[in-house]
């Protein structure tokens, strides 16, 4: 019995795994061999190729797509048209297949509209990734980039707001109240309590 939610233009390949309560839109090709997590949304137009695979509440808008060696955490976001590479150097009439690389989208991190992730980049937990921006390098935790080649313009929180450090290196999310430091170049959340 099937526990997900799939819309009768979905193409869903036998070989998928797909979790308990997501729900696949218009159009969208879940493709042999890749593993969806429980309580995902994957929206319109959607292209998930196979060995991919997507945690827990993972929100996919439309027009994604998302190649093989692709991993995401719970919680990640794929903002409208964004895409992922699995070659660092495509030719048409060169089978490059034996050389996908992987790229890995940490929990709770969010990519904008239009970003293009290049393959073998890790993009650490909570960070945010601008629309349009084009990602080659390695993104931190908790960090925002933007831009072609994305750069890093600064810091957000769990719930995706700029942090301003004082000069003792706290912040504090204005929606959350949670508090983060900034030491030796990256962030952390504090525990509190």
């Amino acid at each position: 019995m099937e526990t997900y939610q799939a819309h009768e233009t979905a193409v869903i390949d036998e070989g998928s795994v797909i979790g308990e309560g997501t729900r696949i839109w218009h159009f969208s090709h879940i493709m042999e061999g890749c593993r969806i997590g429980r309580d995902c949304n994957i929206g319109q137009n959607v292209v998930v190729a196979p060995g991919v695979i997507l945690g827990n509440r993972v929100k996919v808008q439309n027009n994604v797509s998302i190649y093989t060696g692709v991993v995401c955490g719970d919680e990640v976001f794929l903002g409208p048209g964004c895409v992922f590479t699995n070659v660092l150097n495509p030719r048409s009439a060169i089978s490059r297949r034996l050389e996908y690389q992987s790229t890995f989208i940490e929990k709770g991190a969010s990519i904008g509209a239009n970003a293009t992730i290049l393959c073998g980049r890790r993009i650490g937990a909570c960070a945010m990734v601008g629309a349009g921006a084009v990602v080659t390098k390695d993104v931190l935790p908790y960090a925002l980039v933007v831009g072609n080649p994305a750069r890093q313009t600064g810091w957000v929180s769990e719930y995706g707001h700029r942090l301003k450090f004082d000069t003792h290196g706290f912040a504090v999310c204005p929606e959350s109240g949670d508090c983060y430091r900034l030491q030796n170049g990256s962030v952390r959340k504090e525990e509190t309590g």
